[in-house]
C-alpha cells in the first residue's frame, strides 16, 4: 500500500505526543550533525554535502516514508562508492548518478518489489558491509594520526603504501584529539544519554583546540569557511559516455539504498512491534535520492543508528524525523559558520568508531563456521570491496551466491529408477506399493525435489542407464514441487525420443505448477492427458492398458 506512515499516524495525534516526537527529533538532529559532516568529508566532499543531506532528504524521508520511526541521511555505506564516483565523474556525476539511484527506487516501490530486496544473500550483506568498514577506518588513518599528506589514494593497496611511506610525519596533538574522541563516543553512553556522545565530543574537543591553540588541521583550513545559507538548485552538466557508465554505479547506490533502509525499517520494527510498508519506503528513499542532490546533496538511505535513537528517545511518529531535519536546518542557517573550527582529528575519531560497529566483526567470525559455500561468498564479496569496488563486489557477490544456491538445489534434486521397489512383494512404501503388480515392459522413474535447469544433468544420465527402450515409461512426479524450461525441455525430449523407440510416456502426481507449465507450453497434448495421472495407482493401471494395445511401429 503506497500510503505515507505520516498520514496514517496523525490520526488521534495529540499534544503529549507531538512533545515526545520533537524532543526526540531534536536530540537525533544534534546526533546527526557531527556524523553527516564526517561522511561527507569521506566521501571527498565538503561539510555542506552532508548537511543538505540530512535535511532535505531526513524531511521527505520521514514525510513520505512507509516506517514510523525512519531516520535517513547519509550513511557510511555510501562513502566508498561516492568517493569513487567523484574522483572519477567529478560532482555532477555523482549528481546524476544518485538521481539514476532514485529513480531505480521509485520504480521498485511503484512496482512492489520492496520485499525482492530482502532476499539478498546474508553473506553477501556482511562481506560488503564489512569490506566498506574497513576503507572507512582505512580513509581516517591520514587524520586521526595528523599525517603530512596532500591527498589519500583511492585505491586500497596504495592507500596502505601511502600510509606506510608517511607514517613518520604523525602528530602527537592529532593523535590525542582523535583518541579522546574516541574514548567519549564510546565511554560518554555510561555516564549520560541525555546528550548525544557524539556531539560531546565534537563541542570538547573543537573548544579544547582553539583555547589551546593546537597546531591541527580543520574544517575551516582544509575545506575554506561554510556556507550557512540554504542552497540553491543546481542542475549537473555531463556527456552522454559519462551518462551510460554511471548506470552500474546507480544501481550499486539503489540497491544499497534499498538494502540498508529496509534493513533500517526492519531493525525499528523489531524494537517497537511495528510494521512498516517496504513499498513506500522506497518511494520515499527514491524521491529523495532524485531531489536532495539537485540541493548539492549525497545519497541518503535510512540510518539504523540514528532510527534506533531517535527510538529510544521517545520518537513513535514520522515527525519525529520531520522536526530532525529541522533541527539541522536552524544549526546550520544559524551555527553552521563556527562548524569551520572542528578538527578533522575529531571527525575521524567519529569515523573510526562507526567503521568499528559497521564492521560487524562478530558476525563476519560467527559467518566463516558456516559452510564452506557462504564462506567463499562472503570472502570474495569483502576482498572486492576492499581491493576493487563496491559495484563489482555486489554484483560478483550475488552472482556466485546464485550458483552455489543451485548447486544445492540440484544435490537436494535426485533421479532414480524405483521399478524394483515396486515389483518387491516384502517392500512397503507410504502408498501401499508392495500391493501393485508392475508389468513386465514397464520402468518406473522417480524425480525427488525441484525439476529446474539445475538437475538437467543428473535426469540425462540416470535416463541414460537404462538398458534398453521399456514399452512404457512412469515419471513419478509427487514430490516435484517446481518445473521450469529446462525440466519442460527435457520432458519433450524424452516423449519424442520415445516415440521412435516405441515407448510411451506416462506422468504420475503433476502438482500444481508442473501441470500448468506443461499446459502453458502444450506439452500436456503432447504427451495426451490420458498419460498424465493422479497417483501410481492410476499410472500402473494406465500402463498396463497401453501394454495390452497392439505395438505401435516406431517412427
Amino acid at each position: 500500500m503506497l500510503v505515507p506512515k505520516l498520514l496514517s499516524t496523525l490520526r488521534g495525534y495529540n499534544r503529549q505526543q507531538f512533545a515526545a516526537d520533537a524532543t526526540a527529533g531534536v536530540i537525533v538532529g544534534i546526533v546527526a550533525l557531527p556524523l553527516s559532516i564526517a561522511f561527507a568529508i569521506a566521501s571527498g566532499l565538503g561539510p555542506q554535502a552532508g548537511l543538505y543531506t540530512a535535511i532535505i532528504a531526513g524531511f521527505l524521508i520521514s514525510a513520505l516514508g512507509g516506517s514510523r520511526v525512519q531516520i535517513g541521511g547519509p550513511t557510511g555505506a555510501f562513502v566508498v562508492i561516492v568517493y569513487g564516483i567523484v574522483q572519477k565523474y567529478g560532482v555532477d556525476g555523482l549528481t546524476v548518478a544518485t538521481i539514476m539511484a532514485g529513480v531505480i527506487l521509485i520504480i521498485l516501490g511503484v512496482a512492489k518489489l520492496g520485499g525482492a530486496i530482502k532476499f539478498i544473500p546474508h553473506p553477501v550483506v556482511t562481506g560488503f558491509t564489512s569490506g566498506i568498514a574497513v576503507i572507512i577506518f582505512s580513509g581516517q588513518m591520514r587524520d586521526f594520526f595528523g599525517l603530512a599528506m596532500k591527498s589519500v589514494p583511492a585505491e586500497f593497496m596504495n592507500k596502505v603504501e601511502a600510509l606506510a611511506e608517511h607514517a613518520n610525519t604523525g602528530s602527537p596533538w592529532a593523535i590525542a584529539v582523535a583518541l579522546s574522541t574516541v574514548l567519549i563516543v564510546t565511554f560518554g553512553p555510561r555516564i549520560t544519554t541525555k546528550v548525544p556522545s557524539p556531539f560531546v565530543a565534537l563541542i570538547a574537543t573543537t573548544a579544547l583546540v582553539q583555547l589551546a591553540g593546537l597546531p591541527l588541521e580543520t574544517i575551516g583550513s582544509r575545506f575554506g569557511g561554510i556556507d550557512a545559507s540554504f542552497p540553491h538548485p543546481h542542475w549537473p552538466s555531463i556527456s552522454l559516455r559519462d551518462l551510460t557508465q554511471l548506470v552500474a554505479p546507480a544501481f550499486t547506490i539503489a540497491m544499497l539504498g534499498g538494502i540498508e533502509s529496509l534493513l533500517s525499517a526492519v531493525v525499528a520494527d523489531g524494537m517497537m512491534g511495528t510494521r512498516h510498508r517496504s513499498n513506500m519506503e522506497l518511494v520515499a528513499q527514491g524521491v529523495a535520492n532524485v531531489v536532495t542532490p539537485l540541493f548539492g546533496g549525497i545519497p541518503a538511505t535510512g540510518a539504523i543508528a540514528r532510527t534506533a535513537t531517535n527510538i529510544k528517545a521517545g520518537g513513535r511518529t514520522p515527525v519525529a524525523g520531520i522536526v530532525h531535519a529541522l533541527t539541522l536546518l536552524v544549526i546550520t542557517l544559524f551555527f553552521g559558520r563556527w562548524a569551520a573550527l572542528i578538527p578533522m582529528a575529531t571527525l575521524a575519531g567519529i569515523l573510526v568508531v562507526v567503521a568499528y560497529h559497521m564492521s560487524e566483526w562478530r558476525t563476519f567470525r560467527a559467518t566463516l563456521r558456516a559452510p564452506r559455500s557462504d564462506v567463499a561468498v562472503l570472502l570474495t564479496t569483502f576482498g572486492l570491496t576492499v581491493l576493487v569496488d563496491l559495484t563489482v563486489a555486489l554484483g560478483v557477490g550475488m552472482v556466485l551466491a546464485s550458483f552455489l544456491f543451485m548447486r544445492k538445489m540440484a544435490e537436494v534434486t535426485q533421479v532414480a529408477a524405483v521399478t524394483d521397489m515396486f515389483t518387491d512383494r516384502e517392500g512397503e512404501d507410504a502408498q501401499g506399493v508392495a500391493l501393485r503388480s508392475v508389468p513386465k515392459g514397464v520402468e518406473i522413474y522417480e524425480i525427488d525435489g525441484p525439476f529446474f535447469f539445475g538437475a538437467a544433468e543428473k535426469f540425462k544420465e540416470t535416463i541414460a542407464s537404462m538398458a534398453r527402450p521399456p514399452r512404457v515409461l512412469i515419471l513419478r512426479m509427487r514430490k516435484v514441487g517446481l518445473l521450469d524450461a529446462t525440466g519442460i525441455a527435457l520432458i519433450r525430449d524424452l516423449s519424442q525420443k520415445g516415440r521412435r523407440d516405441g515407448t510411451t510416456l506416462v506422468l504420475s502426481g503433476l502438482h500444481s505448477q508442473p501441470m500448468v507449465a506443461l499446459t502453458n507450453s502444450d506439452l500436456l497434448d503432447v504427451i495426451g492427458e490420458d498419460n498424465c495421472v493422479g497417483d501410481m495407482d492410476d499410472a500402473i493401471a494406465r500402463a498396463a492398458v497401453l501394454m495390452a494395445a497392439p505395438v505401435a511401429p516406431r517412427r
